[in-house]
C-alpha cells in the first residue's frame, strides 16, 4: 500500500526529479558561460580600439609598440634593435603600460 502511494506521487510529478539537474545547469552557466563571455566581450573591444602608439603584449610574450594598422593586421616596433613585426590583430591579449617597459 505504502509503495503504491509513493509510486503515484513520483509518477504525478515527473519535474521534481530534474529540477536537481536544471538547477546544476543554472550554475554552470552563471559561474563559467557568463564570465567567459563577458570576457571574449571584453577582448573583441580591446582589440578593436586599438591605435598607433599603443604598447602591446601579443600572445607568445612580445611587448611592442603599434606603429601601423590594418584590418586584420598589425606591425610592432620591438625593442631594443628597434625590429618590427607583423603580426595577426587576433594575437594581441593586452595593453601593456610604458612603465612596464
Amino acid at each position: 500500500m505504502f509503495l503504491n502511494l509513493l509510486l503515484q506521487q513520483q509518477s504525478s510529478n515527473p519535474l521534481v526529479g530534474f529540477l536537481p539537474i536544471l538547477l546544476i545547469f543554472a550554475i554552470f552557466y552563471f559561474l563559467l558561460f557568463m564570465p567567459m563571455q563577458r570576457q571574449k566581450k571584453q577582448q573583441q573591444k580591446m582589440l578593436k580600439e586599438l591605435q598607433n602608439g599603443m604598447v602591446v603584449v601579443t600572445s607568445g610574450g612580445i611587448v611592442g609598440t603599434i606603429v601601423a594598422l590594418e584590418d586584420d593586421m598589425l606591425v610592432l616596433r620591438v625593442k631594443p634593435d628597434n625590429v618590427k613585426l607583423q603580426v595577426a590583430r587576433s594575437a594581441v591579449s593586452s595593453l601593456a603600460a610604458e612603465a612596464k617597459r
